[in-house]
């Protein structure tokens, strides 16, 4: 496959794509943080809202989940010590600086942004190893597709990783290249370096996507690659922040989540399964969420296509390594949650591209001409919609939980700490503005003595049974109950 260079045409075709899949990311941006994982989406958001009300205090990031339910020991100022809070400093500064927009809006406007940035590098790359077409399929693929429109829309740090992931794939690869500007080798080099420093602090396990870098510095060096300084310079600068950031987050264990279980297994109602290389890891993986959530059950024939195309080029296929590198790798996390596919995104529409653009150039070799360009309509509008009946759900959210959070609000004090009776969920104290516990994680004489100050439930039998004790009852209807503790 010849590949294309860029041109004014592709700048025309690429400002196409990319004010298509802004017009797509801003199908019901301000409702409120209640949609799918909700619940880690508060965890994100509450760390922006305490830098907002509380100062921009970077090494103490803080959410609204005083309990022991993530990691195990109590926590009671609150810390979140997972990933360091680029993201959520972003978009908390936005909000600080233009209130225009709610701060959950200007969350999802900035993954938004991060999104059109992988957007177009698949583009470019896409066209410089391939040709336009296949560009032009990856790229409307990540721009349209209903599960790559919603998560790159989410209040997670995904994205945003994957955008500077991406970036740095992107100014390595131009470095990578023949020129004879050393200032512009200079700077991409130290670009791609910065970009990947940060999309490591944002999210860790675009780690992965260090095996394309590796490729690009072959490409480079060749076999000269592990006798260049610049080669162990590049990877020790950008894993330094990351490195020394886990260090310092190990002084506040109880703002660690416990994680181990993410590579191995999955969290049911009876309790942690193991679910690594069984039969059961890769039904959920490939076929429910690959084909049919991500590809609506007909695009996968255009993935397989260009999976198996001989090119003699391989960085994309070094990409897809990366993306399955990661499934494989965690794979109770993969199972557990549909939000950790993000980062496997990009390989699914640059491979479905590939795939669909060949079909198209080589017709005589399936069909007729004009029945391969139907076929291919007839598969991305079918895929489209079927992907599209799945994800939409992921749009609803529980308008009495909103209520519910609303007068929670008005009958309590900001500073007051709520217990809610919620499984651990913390989306009900996001919306209610409140810190305390997502769970009755102790007794109720013991929560009193830590200062919560009120339990709100909606289990009918723990209702009953708060009536018959002596905490007092400041409201109740037919959803649920506040009582005083």
């Amino acid at each position: 496959m010849k590949k294309d260079n860029f041109k004014k045409t592709d700048l025309f075709i690429l400002s196409f794509i990319l004010i298509t899949a802004f017009i797509f990311r801003l199908y019901k941006i301000n409702i409120p943080l209640a949609d799918l994982h909700s619940w880690r989406q508060a965890d994100t958001a509450a760390v922006a809202r305490n830098f907002v009300n509380k100062g921009f205090d970077l090494l103490h990031p803080l959410y609204d989940d005083l309990s022991n339910v993530q990691s195990g020991l109590d926590n009671p100022q609150g810390y979140r010590m997972v990933e360091f809070p680029i993201y959520n400093i972003i978009f908390a500064y936005l909000y600080k600086l233009w209130p225009i927009f709610s701060l959950e809006v200007w969350g999802r406007l900035v993954s938004m942004f991060f999104s059109l940035i992988i957007i177009a590098v698949i583009y470019y790359l896409t066209l410089k190893e391939v040709n336009r077409l296949a560009a032009f399929f990856a790229s409307i693929i990540y721009a349209v597709f209903p599960f790559f429109v919603f998560f790159s829309r989410v209040i997670l740090p995904e994205t945003t990783a994957l955008g500077f992931a991406f970036l740095s794939i992107f100014f390595l690869y131009l470095f990578s290249q023949k020129t004879n500007h050393y200032s512009l080798i200079t700077i991409h080099y130290f670009l791609s370096l910065i970009f990947l420093s940060i999309s490591l602090l944002i999210k860790p396990t675009v780690i992965f996507y260090g095996i394309p870098l590796l490729y690009l510095f072959y490409l480079k060096f060749k076999k000269k690659t592990l006798k260049n300084p610049f080669f162990y310079f590049y990877f020790f600068i950008a894993f330094l922040p990351l490195l020394l950031w886990r260090l310092y987050i190990k002084n506040c264990p109880q703002g660690i989540p416990v994680s181990e279980w993410l590579i191995t297994s999955v969290n049911t109602a009876s309790g942690l399964q193991k679910i690594f290389f069984r039969p059961a890891f890769f039904r959920w993986i490939f076929f429910e969420r690959i084909n049919n959530l991500i590809f609506g059950g007909c695009l996968t024939v255009f993935f397989i296509l260009g999976v198996f195309l001989k090119q003699k080029k391989f960085l994309l296929f070094n990409i897809l390594i990366a993306a399955f590198v990661y499934l494989f790798v965690f794979q109770g996390g993969n199972v557990q949650h549909e939000y950790y596919q993000t980062l496997i995104l990009p390989a699914l529409a640059i491979f479905s591209g590939i795939g669909a653009s060949y079909l198209l150039k080589n017709p005589k070799q399936f069909l007729q001409p004009a029945i391969s360009s139907l076929f291919i309509v007839f598969i991305f509008a079918f895929s489209w919609f079927f992907s599209f009946y799945q994800v939409r759900d992921y749009y609803s959210y529980s308008t009495d939980l909103v209520q519910m959070a609303k007068i929670i609000s008005s009958l309590t004090d900001k500073e007051d700490k709520v217990v809610t009776d919620r499984q651990g969920d913390t989306t009900l104290l996001y919306l209610a503005e409140r810190r305390g516990a997502p769970a009755i994680y102790k007794d109720l004489d013991e929560l009193k003595k830590l200062g919560y100050k009120y339990l709100v439930t909606d289990n009918s039998q723990m209702i009953d049974k708060m009536k018959t004790s002596f905490y007092p009852l400041i409201f109740s209807n037919d959803k649920f109950s506040i009582f005083s503790l």
